[in-house]
């Protein structure tokens, strides 16, 4: 049998239209179907959609950041001011904007100071420590580095308090922050563990260069 006839005088039926169309101007859609050529139509792309990988995740020589490490936050000039209330001693703290939540251990510090001179070359570095925060308001200093400077720290609570009890706090917005907390010192006239044995409501003092924060300090 010989090859086939090239069709040239022959006529189709178009699947599409059912017209009839010269037989060498057919073409075969991707379905199958015989159509004319003014008649075809592709493949909807979507009908065959391309794989798609996950989109890359790592990067390349990552910089991970490190965890938040509590810092000091230096204070300003005699942030302290004491106030007494049905016999207890409390002390306000001014840190403006401190960003510390009730429960918090805080630790108050005094200024920094050279306490052992090195001796002299790049790597001989000065010694250096915090001093005790100056007392105040006929505070006493039995022990434990004095009634405010306590190396366990203090559990604070937010706010202002003042001689009548009344605890003022800022509403917590970005244009009104919270720039006081206060810490109980002790009873009026207790002796144990740095405590006043008196005190004078609403006196300030600490001094310059005082600091707020963690009882531990660690290297960043």
């Amino acid at each position: 049998m010989g090859g086939y006839a090239s069709g040239k005088r022959s006529w189709a039926i178009s699947d599409r239209s059912g017209m009839r169309f010269p037989y060498t101007e057919m073409v075969r859609e991707w379905n199958g179907s015989l159509v004319h050529y003014s008649e075809f139509e592709a493949k909807q792309p979507q009908l065959d959609p391309k794989p798609v990988g996950s989109d890359p995740q790592a990067l390349w020589n990552p910089r991970p950041q490190r965890s938040s490490t509590a810092v000091l936050i230096l204070l300003q000039n005699n942030p302290f001011t004491t106030a007494i209330y049905s016999g207890v001693v409390y002390l306000n703290v001014f840190s403006e904007d401190h960003q510390r939540k009730a429960g918090d251990i805080v630790r108050l510090r005094g200024a920094p100071e050279v306490i052992n001179a090195g001796t002299g070359g790049a790597d001989a570095y000065n010694l250096q420590a915090f001093a005790d925060i100056p007392l105040f308001a006929s505070m006493t200093d039995p022990g434990d580095g004095g009634a405010i400077n306590k190396s366990t720290g203090f559990t604070i609570a937010l706010g202002q308090i003042d001689s009548t009890g009344t605890v003022t706090t800022a509403p917590g917005t970005l244009t009104s922050p919270e720039n006081y907390f206060y810490v109980t010192l002790g009873s009026v006239g207790s002796v144990p563990d740095g405590l006043p044995l008196d005190t004078v409501s609403g006196i300030s003092g600490g001094g310059a260069n005082c600091s707020a924060g963690p009882v531990t300090l660690k290297a960043l």
